[in-house]
């Protein structure tokens, strides 16, 4: 049901779309996000900040996931040698070492995907910005960021993302 609401709406605005057009000349441009969010400046610059931003942290978790993998390795070598009650106090320090270790690398996924999302909504709050004004510099009526299909004359990703690289 939802897809046949979908679809009629979307003929009505294409009908409403070619009285438009015959009425006075109707500008259609088509914009790629994903790549303007992908080669752009901006987002390169954005992503080269996150990794310094996070390579030491991410730098420590490997290391630390590697002492507590060699370790558990170790333990499993001497765990059958050992008196009972210090294997037991080594299997609990070596839990308590993962448990720890696993809520710092859960803490470092969420400040990286914190971190990651509001680096992205600066990208595409500039990104929408220059969409805007190429649109109105060249007076566009309407500008599409999803599509099926899109005849290449009506992409102007080219000329944003040059406008966008251009943007200070």
């Amino acid at each position: 049901m939802k897809h046949l609401v979908r679809h009629g709406l979307s003929a009505c605005f294409l009908g409403v779309l070619c009285l438009a057009a015959q009425a006075q000349e109707f500008r259609l441009g088509f914009v790629n996000i994903e790549r303007l969010l992908k080669e752009a400046n901006i987002s390169k610059t954005a992503q080269s900040k996150l990794e310094q931003e996070f390579a030491k942290r991410e730098k420590e978790l490997v290391t630390l996931g590697n002492t507590l993998k060699t370790a558990g390795d170790q333990f499993e070598r001497e765990a059958p040698t050992m008196p009972e009650s210090q294997r037991s106090a080594r299997q609990k320090q070596l839990l308590d070492q993962d448990r720890e270790f696993q809520r710092k690398r859960r803490e470092f996924q969420e400040d990286l995907t914190s971190r990651k999302s509001e680096e992205l909504a600066q990208v595409t709050e500039r990104a929408t910005k220059i969409v805007n004004q190429v649109a109105e510099s060249e007076k566009y009526d309407v500008i599409l960021q999803d599509a099926v299909y899109v005849n290449p004359r009506h992409d102007i990703t080219d000329r944003v993302l040059k406008a966008l690289n251009a943007a200070k």
